[in-house]
């Protein structure tokens, strides 16, 4: 799992896409880790509301993040689409956990899920995360979308590493 999220919780404002924390935690060690990332990925995997955001932003953007974004393969896990549009994507509507089960099973390769909260609540209940990469934002939003819902069981995670950015947000990795 990739997410950033506010100091609060929050991956998402009130509204969907409402990112402005973003812009306050981006510089050019998050670029760094961003392009590391894709590099490393054999899939990038998506919900639907994650899929539709991503694919209209980067699929006509520019630079070396954009190429890489529209290059790596992307699973898009959703019931409701009928068709996928952005290159190198496919949609999978089976049950998320039994095929992502498959997949890691499979390969040996890095995959990123980004944002994706109905995707992400199914992959911890399932246990599919091997790490998770918070970036957390030096802001406090006070109400939006918490990255992990209410109601999610307990889990107890191993820090790996902690990160702290020149623009004060941290980057924590967990087990």
């Amino acid at each position: 799992m990739w997410n950033i999220i506010t100091l609060d919780g929050f991956f998402d404002g009130e509204k969907p896409w409402e990112l402005p924390f973003h812009t306050a935690v981006w510089g050019d060690e998050l670029e760094k880790l961003s392009l590391e990332q894709l590099r490393a990925a054999d899939f990038l995997v998506f919900g639907r509301a994650t899929y539709e955001g991503m694919a209209s932003h980067w699929k006509s953007a520019e630079g070396e993040i954009a190429e890489l974004m529209n290059k790596v393969p992307k699973l898009v896990f959703s019931r409701s689409l009928e068709q996928v549009e952005w290159e190198n994507s496919q949609l999978v509507k089976g049950n998320a956990s039994e095929e992502l089960s498959r997949i890691k099973a499979e390969g040996d390769g890095d995959m990123y899920v980004f944002g994706s909260a109905n995707l992400s609540e199914t992959l911890v209940e399932n246990h599919l995360f091997d790490e998770y990469r918070i970036g957390v934002a030096p802001v406090i939003m006070g109400k939006g979308r918490p990255l992990f819902g209410r109601g999610s069981a307990y889990k107890q995670l191993d820090l790996i590493s902690t990160q702290q950015l020149a623009t004060g947000g941290l980057v924590l990795r967990y087990r």
